[in-house]
């Protein structure tokens, strides 16, 4: 590793040199070494930039000369999950190319809509892809197949899809440390002076760029299902997907709407519905079942994968959960408290409401959904939830569905999943229900 070796920089196209600490060309940041092969530099959400420069020539070395190192440094992703975010990325620029050339086909002012799909596709966790994957390798297929790169990009834009429309019913200003879709579009408006209302602009435009990144991912789905030996089933798998989630985001608008449950025990029921739907089999239940779909997996390992995958949604969430209350802004990318202002009915929110005195639970509901409430509510709230145990109590789920889901994945090794799958699956269960982003 200490060797100094020539690494191509894919999106800058230069070469920069690397030895001891190392500049990636044409920049001034400098990038340590040690942190070769990490998922995230805290305050940096530039880091995938540096390891589609690095990784190619400098993790493959450390594989095989220390790959515990990796799983140290890569926040428990592994080297295998590095190599599938590279390709998926790749996979991703053809797509965004072919589409690139359609936009200046129609007309040059439609550019913007691919343009913001790249950008938002450019970052996060690449959780879905990997699943596919995982579930792809584990049903028999190939690691350098490039079917399965395409499915994780196809994955990723359905995600990009769900994220924009997401960001316009909860009103998000931010996703991944930048302004929202819709935000930026409506900044396009009153930089360029256009006439008429500006927010109506950037919701309007930012809808049809997550239609347009749906069409693209069912335009990467049918490539990859024609011809594979389960297609039907793989079709079905898929709708299941695409309805389920649109479904559970639906009930988390009425849950947003609707009055305040007088049954603590139904609140809580109705939000971990929407956890299931809306996040759970969508985030980790489909993908992995349709990647062992396309690589021909039968019923029974497709069973045997939710055993895993369910319990390991709902912990995913219920983490995901905790950070949109307690999480820190320059990890996650969104303002402290940001769940409070969006008024989410979230099982953190239906557990405090259980274990609160009335008049402090109604105050709670309150505030709820206020997108002015100010930061020292949100720090009042993030204390009060402390205190009465609701961060506690989901804590404890998170960690024992966490349990459920690692100790399901021995059950895999039954239908023939070979060991390294099942503890590359062991560590990403391990590291993205204790994240902290």
């Amino acid at each position: 590793i200490g060797d100094q070796r020539q690494v191509r920089h894919r999106r800058a196209g230069r070469v920069a040199q690397q030895g001891g600490a190392g500049a990636v060309a044409g920049r001034d940041e400098v990038v340590d070494p040690d942190l070769l092969g990490t998922a995230r530099i805290p305050g940096d959400e530039r880091v995938d930039s540096y390891l589609d420069a690095y990784a190619s020539a400098l993790l493959p070395a450390v594989a095989e000369e220390a790959p515990d190192l990796l799983h140290v440094h890569s926040g428990g992703r592994g080297y295998e999950a590095d190599l599938v975010g590279r390709a998926v990325a790749d996979a991703l620029d053809r797509l965004l190319a072919e589409h690139r050339e359609l936009a200046r086909d129609v007309h040059p002012l439609t550019a913007p809509l691919v343009d913001a799909i790249a950008d938002l596709t450019a970052g996060g966790k690449r959780l879905r892809a990997v699943l596919a994957w995982l579930g792809w390798r584990a049903a028999g297929g190939e690691a350098e197949d490039p079917r399965i790169a395409e499915a994780g990009a196809a994955f990723e834009l359905f995600q990009a899809a769900a994220l924009i429309h997401d960001d316009i019913l909860d009103r998000s200003d931010t996703r991944r440390g930048m302004p929202s879709v819709h935000r930026r579009f409506e900044s396009l408006h009153r930089e360029a002076g256009w006439r008429h209302a500006a927010e109506h602009f950037g919701v309007s435009a930012a809808i049809l760029a997550g239609d347009v990144a749906l069409g693209m991912s069912e335009t990467a789905f049918a490539r990859v299902l024609a011809g594979t030996p389960r297609e039907d089933r793989a079709r079905a798998e898929l709708e299941r997907m695409r309805f389920g989630v649109m479904a559970g985001q639906y009930l988390d608008v009425v849950a947003e709407m609707a009055p305040a449950a007088r049954d603590a025990r139904e609140a809580e029921a109705a939000a971990e519905a929407v956890v299931e739907h809306k996040s759970a089999r969508y985030s980790a239940v489909h993908p992995l079942a349709l990647g062992g779909l396309l690589a021909g997996a039968d019923d029974g390992l497709v069973t045997a994968f939710a055993r895993v995958s369910l319990p390991f949604g709902m912990a995913f969430q219920y983490r995901d959960d905790l950070l949109g209350v307690f999480g820190d802004p320059a990890t996650t990318g969104k303002p402290a408290g940001d769940d409070l202002r969006e008024g989410k009915q979230t099982v953190l929110i239906a557990r405090a409401v259980e274990l609160l005195a009335p008049d402090e639970a109604a105050a709670l509901d309150a505030d709820l959904g206020d997108p002015d409430l100010g930061a020292d509510r949100v720090a009042h709230w993030q204390a009060v939830l402390e205190a009465c145990g609701a961060r506690r109590a989901v804590e404890e789920r998170v960690a024992a569905l966490s349990h459920e889901a690692a100790g399901a994945v021995a059950g895999l090794l039954a239908h023939g999943v070979p060991e390294d799958v099942s503890a590359e699956l062991t560590r990403l269960i391990d590291a993205y229900t204790s994240r902290r982003h």
